[in-house]
């Protein structure tokens, strides 16, 4: 090969700014170079996976920054928006939200860790954020336990909220109406209330702080200024928060 070519291969792709100066290369000495190229790749293709690696961890890099500025920015909507029903501690040193739809699977999966997280640790606050994105049923039942929190209060929602999180059938006017006579709870008030503009305006609100955030699915966990897309187990979650705690 021509002598100009000489520089080791690795040390070219190791290295961009080294690399030669391709738009000063004649046309054969361009195609010896690709041909160069080509072969060490073929011989060498572990070259590809280094480099596909790097390429990874820099895109997650700068996912992670941007998440951690964008929950920054939105954190009185995210942990104070006066609205969200709040459980665990109020005062508790870490605040924990979800992003959560009543017919999303991974969900209901979350919830008995989710519980079990809040009944290992007294001091984690946890505010849960209704997101109903997978059809009219989830938009039904988030209306309902809206609805709910403000007729009834903290309680009456919990209970709704705890019920429906556990719930395996279709949702329907029916189904709810037996679900709120079941808890107790002033169905008809309820009803009433599902269609107002406040409680539109509150699913709207969080429809709205979810795109800011990126987010388009459930669940969705916010720790403090961390955003974790997807399923938790306890034992993540468990170290996330210990890692909040630590910094």
């Amino acid at each position: 090969m021509i002598a100009r070519f000489a520089l080791p291969l690795a040390l070219l792709f190791a290295h961009p700014a080294t690399a030669l100066e391709l738009d000063n290369l004649t046309a054969q000495e361009r195609v010896q170079f690709r041909a160069e190229v080509r072969a060490y790749l073929l011989d060498n293709p572990e070259v590809l996976q280094e480099a596909i690696a790097i390429l990874q961890q820099r895109e997650q890099n700068a996912q992670l920054t941007a998440d951690l500025e964008l929950a920054r920015a939105n954190a009185d909507a995210l942990q104070n928006d006066g609205y969200s029903f709040v459980d665990g501690n109020p005062e508790g040193d870490i605040t924990v939200v979800e992003f959560m739809d009543y017919r999303c699977g991974y969900c209901k999966r979350a919830f008995p860790e989710v519980a079990q997280l809040l009944a290992d640790d007294p001091n984690i606050r946890f505010v849960v954020k209704e997101l109903p994105i997978l059809g009219e049923q989830s938009v039904l039942a988030s209306r309902f336990a809206i609805a709910t929190q403000i007729v009834g209060g903290d309680d009456a929602y919990k209970a709704v909220h705890d019920t429906l999180m556990e719930f395996r059938g279709d949702i329907s006017e029916q189904s709810l109406t037996r679900l709120g006579s079941t808890l107790g709870i002033d169905t008809d008030a309820v009803l009433a209330q599902m269609d107002s503009p406040v409680v539109s305006e509150i699913i709207a609100a969080n429809s709205v702080l979810a795109q800011q955030l990126n987010i388009s699915g459930t669940p969705t966990f916010v720790f403090e200024d961390q955003i974790v897309r997807g399923y938790l187990q306890l034992a993540q979650m468990e170290q996330l928060v210990e890692e909040l705690r630590a910094q």
